[in-house]
């Protein structure tokens, strides 16, 4: 079962009193997630322009060595081979993955947002879809959430093609997610501690907490 972290500097350093533009909490929040096991962290900081995203990726990026961890960036091709990024995420309204294959090195990632059973069949080049939004978010507002039954319906539709829930999701969400056979969760909330929380220890007792209950049952089909 995998995880993403999916970034956002300012919500993040709303919540814990710090600088909108402090860079620090943000590579404190990376680093402790790629240290704790994360699989993925999506950059996910659209206010960036090209060049200020491409040094915060290289600045986060060296946060992931030495794990396993692969950083992404969301949507921006350019700025993720750039920056030297593990790989992309794409937006469902973007760019094919098999166009970004032709111009991408030999191991970069490739994820794909989707939000409807419509949007799978053109994305089997991706090496997994992120399916949401599943539950109401503060981070993203829908006109219309996929709740259980519509997250099934992707992951069947995507048949062996590992998909991951994204929007509103948290450790009490898992049983839902394992029942619907998602392949991991992605969150941006999840990750971010309230009431002046560490950090670093925030995100690494949350991982644990989230590989505890992700693993600790049967995906259903």
């Amino acid at each position: 079962m995998k995880l993403c972290l999916v970034t956002d500097r300012r919500r993040l350093a709303a919540a814990v009193g710090a600088r909108p533009d402090d860079s620090g909490v943000l590579i404190d929040q990376v680093r402790a997630a790629a240290d704790s096991g994360v699989d993925y962290i999506q950059v996910r900081e659209p206010d960036l322009d090209a060049r200020d995203l491409t040094n915060l990726v290289r600045q986060l990026l060296k946060s992931t060595i030495g794990t396993d961890a692969k950083l992404l960036v969301n949507d921006r091709i350019d700025v993720a081979l750039a920056a030297g990024a593990h790989g992309v995420q794409l937006k469902e309204q973007g760019i094919m993955p098999e166009h970004v294959r032709r111009i991408a090195p030999a191991g970069f990632v490739i994820g794909c947002s989707v939000h409807t059973t419509a949007g799978v069949p053109a994305r089997k080049a991706a090496d997994f879809l992120i399916a949401g939004t599943v539950l109401s978010t503060a981070s993203k507002r829908a006109p219309e959430y996929l709740d259980e039954e519509g997250l099934r319906r992707i992951v069947r539709a995507a048949d062996e093609q590992p998909v991951l829930g994204i929007g509103g999701l948290d450790v009490a969400s898992v049983p839902m997610l394992r029942s619907s056979g998602v392949a991991g969760l992605a969150a941006i909330g999840a990750f971010i501690p309230a009431g002046g929380e560490d950090v670093p220890e925030f995100v690494q007792k949350r991982v644990r907490e989230l590989r505890i209950a992700l693993e600790s049952g049967t995906r259903q089909p």
